[in-house]
């Protein structure tokens, strides 16, 4: 059911393009799916987000768990219609939200304790309940509950690469559908040796996917493309490889090179919702009084409903007037901006221009 073919790669990096089949449709690689936390992309309808370009979105466990809660939405069916989203979906493990979100959690070898943000309830997930949860949700693409600890504390990744490595092989027993890809995790921190060691780990269960987890959370952009690295060079080149909440036009490029396929973030609609508007030429600040008579579009060149029907002068109207419209443009655009990205550089790996594509982008020359 789930097949990944890799149609071309790029002679001078570790770039490549590919297919991942699933029960929802393919997933055409390089790809950006813009993260949907609550079921939903914030400020978008589904049909605003498929018609900025995204044909992968992500949605989170640990909140859908606490609200609506899982078993709600496998009895309504399932994330794909309870969210009216057709294509492929991605759920994350949860693992993240717990060591974020929660103030007090307690881990141990079997799982951890941790208490709700939203009203301070106790709670707790194993990597069976990870599963299970995840398994109600109902997405195409699932992951293992891992542990993402801060990546300079060495001390704390190598406990913490024990539990999630012993997790990981936990999940692959719990799983029961054979209709979602289970995707094994990174982990390591900013640490070579201990990278080389999960890659080889994680690499040699025969998941069908492989994320790679605890990076671009305050690392350096050096420490971080050296540890991708590491891991293209340790993980199956027959599976497709995830990096989780990067979301930079820069992360992404640089992603592509060493092998990354699948990318994710919040960025863009967090950005949106605080005025900022994400170009290849860096980032806007579309409340800045340089903008209130320009009549040009956000980005020039780039073909997205915002910028196709509306000027950077209106779009800081709207931010002064504290429109919620003004969310909802800049959000298009900022997917739009990171999906094409992506879409253009699987083009150029086809056409054996990815070098040039490369070299332009750096320029900064290309357009949207």
């Amino acid at each position: 059911m789930f097949e990944f073919t890799v149609v071309a790669r790029d002679p001078s990096t570790r770039a490549r393009a590919g297919v991942f089949r699933t029960p929802h449709g393919d997933i055409l690689t390089p790809i950006f799916a813009p993260v949907g936390t609550q079921a939903t992309v914030k400020a978008l309808t589904p049909t605003q987000v498929a018609d900025a370009g995204a044909t992968l979105v992500l949605a989170n466990t640990y909140h859908l768990y606490l609200r609506p809660g899982d078993e709600l939405i496998r009895d309504l069916g399932g994330l794909h219609p309870f969210m009216q989203w057709p294509g492929p979906i991605l759920t994350d493990s949860g693992g993240f939200q717990v060591f974020s979100l929660s103030d007090t959690r307690k881990v141990d070898a079997d799982g951890v304790t941790f208490k709700s943000h939203i009203d301070g309830s106790m709670h707790r997930f194993t990597p069976e309940k990870s599963i299970a949860i995840q398994e109600n949700l109902g997405a195409d693409i699932i992951m293992a509950f891992d542990e993402c600890p801060e990546p300079l504390d060495r001390e704390y990744n190598e406990e913490a690469l024990a539990r999630t490595h012993t997790w990981a092989e936990r999940c692959q027993a719990a799983q029961t559908r054979s209709d979602q890809a289970l995707f094994g995790i990174v982990q390591g921190g900013a640490f070579a040796d201990l990278r080389q060691q999960s890659a080889a780990f994680i690499g040699g269960l025969g998941f069908p996917g492989n994320a790679i987890g605890g990076l671009s959370v305050g690392e350096t952009k050096e420490q971080m493309n050296a540890m991708l690295e590491v891991v293209d060079r340790a993980l199956p080149e027959d599976r497709p490889r995830y990096l989780m909440g990067a979301g930079m036009p820069e992360d992404l490029v640089n992603g592509v090179m060493r092998g990354v396929d699948i990318f994710d973030c919040v960025l863009p609609t967090r950005l949106a919702r605080n005025d900022a508007a994400l170009t290849r030429a860096g980032r806007l600040n579309m409340r800045n009084a340089q903008f209130t008579r320009d009549e040009s579009p956000v980005e020039l060149g780039c073909d997205c409903y915002c910028c196709a029907n509306f000027s950077r002068a209106y779009v800081r109207h709207l931010i002064l007037a504290g429109e919620m419209l003004a969310a909802t443009l800049l959000s298009i655009h900022n997917i739009h901006m990171l999906v094409t990205l992506a879409r253009e550089m699987r083009e150029a790996i086809i056409a054996g221009t990815f070098a040039q594509f490369v070299e332009a982008f750096c320029q900064g020359v290309i357009s949207c």
